[in-house]
This record gives structure tokens, C-alpha cells and sequence, in this order.
């Protein structure tokens, strides 16, 4: 595993040398990801302040990115709003790609009744649309942030099964894993030893992927005010309260958007990184 993950590391930094895109990337996720952890630290006023008479007023040397619906200052919002736009898809993405993962590792190794009972499980969870089974969720136990967690985590883990178990099957097949079967290895260090490592690149980037669809459904959900909830405020949310700003151009409505846009395309710049060798930028 960690010769992999040292591997990947020096093919990114590699590309980032050549790739122009891969650059953008890594220093937008960078500072959404720093913004993540000091930006409620280093707001100019706190997230729920009055501080503005004018209501969608514009962008001032006070008030960089204008005010709001309230007149509350909306770069602090952002800021406040960081951690759970990225923290909660973040959390939630870590959960449903481990337990993809490790249920298709699983699946791949035990062929029978344990592959059969895992796949038809995840059949089923695939087959509701994400946003149908959070609205499901929401409107059944009510919106809080475990509760986001486990509901994007649970509708995105059966995707990350299924491209887990299609890789490990593959792997499984190879030279390799025959010669530690022969050796008496345990199931546990094929799969976690032999296996995942040669799977680790795909996995890394089927992980951005689902953190990109969790952001959009999260954000989705607050722009329908059934994700976080007022006081507190994530990307989303910030969108829906200034919708009215929309016509006037107001950036109250078109910061969070904005924030929400470079965040994703960051995760998929980086992405596609991941996917190009640093000699076959050579040709180009």
C-alpha cells in the first residue's frame, strides 16, 4: 500500500510539472481544503452579524464579496459555511468509498453465497436515485448533519462497491495471487496486501468522483432547506436564501455558486491527473 501510494504521489507531483490543469486543481482543492480548517478563524465578522445596512449591497472594500438578504457580510458566510460544504461531503465520502471498498474486496474473495448476498444487497441500494432516497431520509428522520452523513455515505457506497469488486475479481485472476494462495496466505493479507494495492489508483479516483457527486447532492439538498439548517449555513443554503439577488446580478447569490463551481472542477482537474502517465505527456 505504501509503495503505491508513494508511487501515485510522485506520478501527480510529476504531472503537475506539465500539466496546466492538474495545477489548477491541486491549488484549488488546496485552498478550499486550508479554507476548510482557518476559515471561520480568519472571517472579518462573525457568520450571523448584522453588519450592513444595505441589503444585497455590493462588493466594497468592507464587504468583498457584498452582503445579503439580511445584510450580513458574505465572505464571512462562505467562510463559516466551508467546513460543512467540505467536511460533511468529505466524511461522507470517506465512509461510503471504505465501506464500497471493503465489502467488494470481500465480495471478490468469498465467491458464493457471500458474493451473492453482498451484490444483491448493493442491487438494491443502486436502484434508488440518490436524491429520492435522501428526500426519503430527510423527510422521515428530520435533517441534521449525522443524519447527511449517513445518507450520502449509504446512497454512493453501492457505486463504490461495484467498481471495488469488478477491480478485485480482475486481480484476483493473476499469477500472483495464485503463488500467495499456494503459500498459505490468509484471505485478509491477499486481500488487503496483494490486491488492494494494485487497485489503489482507480479507488483513489472513483473517491474523487463520489466526493464531487456528494457535494452537488449536499448542496442540492440545503438549496431545498433540507440540509444544514439555519443558524448555520453551508454553499448550498447561501445560494437559496439570496436566490432573490439572482435578477440584480447581487454577488451574495453568485459567490457561494461560484465557490461551489471551483471546488468540483478543482477535484476533477486533479482527477484527470491522476489518470495520465508523466511520459505520455511527452507526445503533446
Amino acid at each position: 500500500m505504501k509503495t503505491a501510494a508513494a508511487s501515485l504521489f510522485v506520478q501527480i507531483t510529476s504531472n503537475f510539472t506539465r500539466s496546466l490543469g492538474a495545477a489548477i486543481g491541486f491549488i484549488l482543492v488546496s485552498f478550499w481544503l486550508l479554507m476548510a480548517v482557518i476559515g471561520p478563524f480568519i472571517s472579518p465578522y462573525d457568520a450571523n452579524a448584522f453588519v450592513s445596512y444595505d441589503v444585497f449591497g455590493p462588493m466594497s472594500a468592507e464587504f468583498p464579496l457584498g452582503s445579503d438578504y439580511l445584510g450580513r457580510d458574505i465572505l464571512s458566510r462562505i467562510l463559516h459555511g466551508t467546513p460543512y460544504t467540505i467536511g460533511v461531503a468529505l466524511i461522507a465520502t470517506v465512509s461510503a468509498c471504505v465501506a464500497g471498498v471493503v465489502s467488494g474486496l470481500i465480495a471478490a474473495a468469498n465467491s458464493g453465497w457471500v458474493d451473492a448476498t453482498i451484490s444483491r444487497t448493493q442491487d438494491a441500494l443502486i436502484s434508488i436515485p440518490s436524491k429520492m432516497f435522501a428526500l426519503i431520509m430527510v423527510a422521515s428522520f428530520g435533517s441534521s448533519v449525522p443524519l447527511l452523513i449517513a445518507t450520502a455515505a449509504i446512497a454512493y457506497m453501492p457505486g463504490s462497491f461495484r467498481i471495488a469488486r469488478s477491480l478485485a475479481v480482475n486481480v484476483m485472476t493473476l499469477d500472483f495471487i495464485q503463488v500467495a494462495r499456494l503459500r498459505g496466505e490468509s484471505t485478509p493479507y491477499i486481500i488487503f496486501r496483494e490486491v488492494l494495492p494494485n487497485m489503489f489508483r482507480p479507488v483513489l479516483t472513483d473517491f474523487g468522483l463520489r466526493f464531487v457527486f456528494i457535494v452537488l447532492l449536499l448542496s442540492s439538498m440545503s438549496f431545498l432547506g433540507l440540509g444544514i439548517q439555519p443558524p448555520e449555513a453551508d454553499w448550498g443554503s447561501l445560494v437559496r436564501e439570496n436566490i432573490l439577488a439572482l435578477g440584480e446580478g447581487a454577488p451574495a447569490v453568485i459567490a457561494p455558486a461560484v465557490a461551489i463551481a471551483t471546488l468540483t472542477i478543482g477535484v476533477n482537474l486533479l482527477i484527470d491527473s491522476l489518470g495520465v502517465k508523466p511520459d505520455q505527456d511527452k507526445g503533446h
